[in-house]
């Protein structure tokens, strides 16, 4: 079943959504990013970390990690708010703290925690936007990292002095770097949508152009379907 929020309204169709997917250039980026200075090395061997990050609509956050390289698993839900396991309708409400967010699961030998930053703040969303992505508004759908341990909240927050220093972005990046205190995955229904729903209007307007720009862009961690 689909269902979209008052924020997360259609305002274009047809035509319009495939001249955007066609051509579709970031604003945000005053030129391409950085790898990290300041990274975890690559493990020596397999075994799997996650990474708790928010940026807008889930749809397309989790698109994009599930097309990125050592990435494993990707769960849409809910995270940063005070109210346990809310419902979709409870977080669009923008009430309960909670933002849409992904959890990656990942293979610590095969990427890093940086290089996950480095795709979202590329092209997974706009962290210059202050609680709104694209045609959404709302602080559920705000820009922020959730650290599990002292390690990824010490790349997160070198990696943002990084790139504030380097005037990466035309504007100030606005992205949180908080605890991670509970992860909540959303329902069944929002789980793989970008994948499931290909020629929805909003995903072929705001999400399918992140994949391409992923593609694009990181060629060497870009997996296909």
């Amino acid at each position: 079943m689909f269902q979209l929020s008052a924020g997360r309204k259609i305002a274009m169709l047809g035509i319009v959504a495939i001249a955007v997917l066609a051509v579709f250039v970031p604003s945000h980026a005053a030129a391409p990013l950085p790898d990290p200075k300041i990274d975890a090395p690559l493990a020596a061997a397999n075994g799997t970390q996650t990474a708790v990050f928010a940026g807008g609509c889930f749809w397309g956050v989790e698109g994009v990690f599930e097309h990125v390289k050592g990435v494993t698993q990707v769960v849409a839900g809910y995270s940063g708010g005070s109210v346990d396991k809310p419902s979709y309708e409870q977080v669009s409400s923008g009430t309960t703290g909670h933002a849409e967010s992904v959890r990656i699961s990942y293979d610590p030998s095969r990427i890093s925690y940086g290089q996950l930053l480095k795709v979202f703040f590329s092209v997974a969303h706009d962290p210059t936007e202050l609680n709104r992505q694209g045609p959404d508004s709302g602080t559920q759908y705000c820009s922020a990292i959730f650290f599990a341990n002292g390690e990824q909240k010490r790349v997160a927050e070198a990696y943002i002095a990084q790139l504030q220093a380097a005037h990466t972005f035309r504007r100030p990046i606005v992205t949180q770097v908080v605890p991670l205190k509970a992860f909540y995955a959303a329902e069944a229904y929002h789980q793989h949508y970008l994948e499931l729903h290909p020629d929805q209007p909003y995903i072929v307007i705001n999400d399918l152009p992140k994949i391409a720009n992923l593609k694009r862009e990181f060629p060497a961690l870009y997996v296909g379907s």
